[in-house]
């Protein structure tokens, strides 16, 4: 990651760039039959672990985890991760509001956030890694960069640390996507192949639809009826 994200000036090393992430795992998972989508397991690892792992190994300085509903049980399973762990008094008021306490609390000193979802159950460092090599290498006046797959939409996205500070001087309303929309010029639409950008699990038809394309087989811990 060190060779990512040094930025090189006239030939010489500035300081480290440094980047937070903000991981979002507050939901009631209403579609999933009311249970916490992130603690689903694949090939024997909770979604959440195999997020914080990519994080940590793409060498992000700092993540925040936001939780909700099913806090205590989701605190367990990441409990032996360096992570700040912060928790939404009121997930039903929506993801903005677990959005802007996850950047609310990030260190000052960071230059770019990433915002990723706790159930995209493919992604890795490597895909973390180029994310944050698109948005280094993204065009001159924008300051958030977006996977695009297919002309759609995916996640994580990234932003800069004066996106960040627009944003939580806004009213609580403004989440990542009024911004974008406030600002589409300021926007880079990454365009990707890389379709772990756009999976995700919202439904149970989800986790069978992931199996029927990729072959990979989501299971609910022994700790979770069905």
């Amino acid at each position: 990651m060190d060779d990512v994200i040094q930025v090189e000036v006239a030939g010489n090393l500035e300081r480290r760039f440094k980047v937070g992430a903000v991981l979002l795992a507050a939901g009631s998972a209403s579609r999933m039959g009311h249970r916490p989508k992130c603690l689903l397991e694949l090939d024997g690892l909770p979604l959440i672990q195999r997020q914080l792992t990519a994080l940590s190994d793409a060498g992000v300085d700092q993540v925040v985890v936001v939780l909700g509903h099913y806090a205590e049980r989701i605190e367990k399973v990441v409990k032996a991760f360096a992570v700040t762990l912060v928790r939404n008094p009121n997930p039903d008021d929506g993801q903005i509001s677990s959005f802007r306490l996850g950047l609310q609390s990030l260190s000052s000193q960071l230059d770019a956030v990433l915002i990723a979802l706790a159930d995209q159950p493919l992604l890795n460092a490597q895909d973390m890694n180029d994310l944050i090599a698109a948005y280094l290498s993204r065009p001159e006046g924008t300051q958030v960069v977006q996977p695009t797959v297919e002309d759609l939409p995916g996640n994580p996205v990234m932003l800069s640390a004066e996106v960040r500070q627009q944003i939580l001087a806004g009213d609580a309303n403004l989440g990542c996507r009024q911004w974008q929309s406030a600002h589409p010029d300021q926007v880079h639409a990454w365009v990707s192949s890389n379709s772990r950008y756009r999976t995700d699990v919202d439904t149970l038809e989800d986790i069978s639809a992931l199996f029927a394309r990729t072959g990979h087989q989501l299971q609910w811990p022994a700790s979770i009826q069905n």
